[in-house]
């Protein structure tokens, strides 16, 4: 309900009711939705305002519509992304990447598709964290990250040249175990073990090649995640750029403070 419903316009009243049954799980993902017939009876409305609430739940990202179909509550698959030194390693011990062990261990099916793999320029901010200057040569794996068949991020990892070249992380084609297995492998040609991960995070509306890539909604943002990895050294071993919509992934944070 609207803080003051006597300023509400007709139209935010039926958004409001709309969205507080939706939230409360009165109308679960996948429900269809009245008709606009239906709410413009319910609500004592035009068919026009009942669209416009309509509307005003499409562009938060709540429903969407199909011609001829009506219009549906959201089901939007989520893997929960937690962050512990303990959860990473049992991920490792898997054998999986991790992604797909932590989606896996939340009963999802995960599949990673290669978009490209190529040498580049370090960006700025990738340069940075590499301690290298920026437009430096790097290998940059760019993949799409799917759970139970609907796209759930864009994922770039960058790679230093001298680390990557003449190996599978150069390679165009995934990498058994991920490229973070591939990298503390004791038995492989770099076998270095990560010990730190940091992450920046920004929270923006998403570009639109982004919501073409993945299929996102009006009205839904995204979380860049800025992950970079080192050793016991403190050498930047990756950087992972990803591309996260926010209504299909929840963060959670340990911080172990001494």
């Amino acid at each position: 309900m609207s803080p003051n419903p006597a300023r509400e316009h007709p139209y935010e009243r039926v958004a409001n009711e709309l969205r507080a049954e939706i939230l409360r799980g009165g109308l679960a993902p996948g429900a269809k939705l009245p008709s606009e017939n239906d709410l413009k009876e319910r609500f004592k409305v035009s068919r026009d305002t009942a669209r416009k609430g309509i509307a005003q739940l499409r562009m938060e990202g709540l429903i969407t519509s199909h011609q001829g179909k009506g219009a549906f509550v959201r089901e939007r698959p989520r893997v929960s992304l937690r962050q512990t030194g303990s959860i990473y390693r049992a991920r490792r011990a898997t054998g999986e990447a991790n992604y797909n062990a932590e989606a896996k261990a939340q009963g999802q099916v995960p599949k990673q598709v290669i978009r490209e793999v190529v040498e580049t320029g370090a960006p700025e901010k990738v340069a940075d964290r590499f301690g290298i200057e920026a437009g430096a040569p790097v290998v940059v794996r760019r993949l799409l990250f799917l759970v139970d068949g609907q796209p759930m991020q864009l994922c770039d990892s960058y790679y230093e040249r001298s680390l990557a070249e003449g190996t599978p992380l150069a390679e165009s084609k995934l990498i058994k175990g991920g490229a973070n297995g591939f990298i503390e492998n004791p038995d492989g040609p770099i076998g270095r073990r990560i010990v730190q991960f940091i992450e920046d995070l920004d929270i923006r509306m998403p570009y639109p090649h982004e919501i073409e890539q993945l299929d996102i909604p009006a009205g839904v943002p995204i979380a860049k995640v800025m992950r970079t990895a080192y050793d016991s050294a403190g050498n930047a071993l990756e950087v992972l750029d990803s591309i996260v919509p926010c209504d299909r992934h929840t963060f959670r944070y340990v911080i172990d403070v001494p």
